[in-house]
Parts: C-alpha cells; structure tokens; sequence
C-alpha cells in the first residue's frame, strides 16, 4: 500500500471526521465513559437572529465552553453569567462533574473566575505579546446558578 500526504488550508467536516472518528472511538474505548454531546445555547433578538451565546460540548463528565460571545451593546447586564449557568445546569443534569474553558489575557479570564474557575494552566506569548490560560472548575448544583458576575 502506498501512502501520501496532502496538505490542505481548507475546512472540510467529512476530512474532520474521518480523522476523528477513529480517534473518538479509541478513546471511549479506553476510557469506557459517556459518549460527547454539543451543548449550544443561542442569544437571539426578538427577530430570531443569532446575536451570540455559548457553544461547547459535553463528554467524559466534564463540560467544555469552547466558545461564549455576548455583544459589546449588551454586556454588563449579566448575560454571560446565565448563559454560563445554563449551560453548568445542563452539564450537571447530563452527569457533568467539572467545566474546563480558555481565554486569551484580554478577553474574560476575570469574569471566567468571579464565576468561579481557576487557573489550571497557561500558554505564554499566544498570541504573541498576550497568553492563553486554560481554566476548570467542579461543578455542584450550587455552582450552577452563580451569584452575578459582570460580562
């Protein structure tokens, strides 16, 4: 069998998947646990149109917040602090333990941690001149209904 290489810039979800698939597969067989799951919450305007929210998933117990906007106009009002809460209390009710997310330094770590999480790792100078820092936090029924925290 001859093997080659192909090198692309270009996003195509069935290349994706055939190279996760077998990757998600070996893992849930060694780690014998609970399938991934997407959790999205959508902020939508009285028009229906996607404003922002929250996108990330579930599996192995733990939630992943992969991505969370709330637009600049509507910030402060404590949108971030329930999409989080949702999103935790979802968690929580899909037998979640823990949350994990990452920001870059100029984005949220401040309100990711009146929220609670800690930081569990740092990767400097990504994007040169700032860091990314990786944050956790055990989630308790408590915790998903955090008291308000500005966003």
């Amino acid at each position: 069998m001859t093997l080659q290489f192909d090198l692309s810039d270009t996003s195509d979800r069935r290349v994706r998947d055939a190279i996760a698939l077998p990757l998600n597969a070996y893992n849930d067989a060694k780690a014998g646990l609970d399938p991934w799951r997407q959790l999205v919450i959508t902020l939508k305007d009285e028009d229906g149109a996607i404003l922002g929210g929250l996108w990330g998933s579930t599996g192995y117990r733990w939630l992943f917040v992969e991505l969370l906007v709330v637009p600049a106009a509507f910030r402060g009002r404590g949108l971030g602090t329930q999409l989080m809460g949702m999103a935790e209390a979802e968690a929580i009710a899909r037998g979640c333990h823990s949350a994990w997310l990452d920001t870059f330094e100029f984005q949220a770590r401040g309100f990711y941690a009146r929220l609670g999480y800690a930081c569990f790792g740092e990767l400097p100078d990504y994007p040169p001149g700032h860091a990314r820092f990786f944050m956790q936090k055990a989630l308790t029924p408590e915790a998903a209904h955090p008291a308000h925290a500005r966003d």
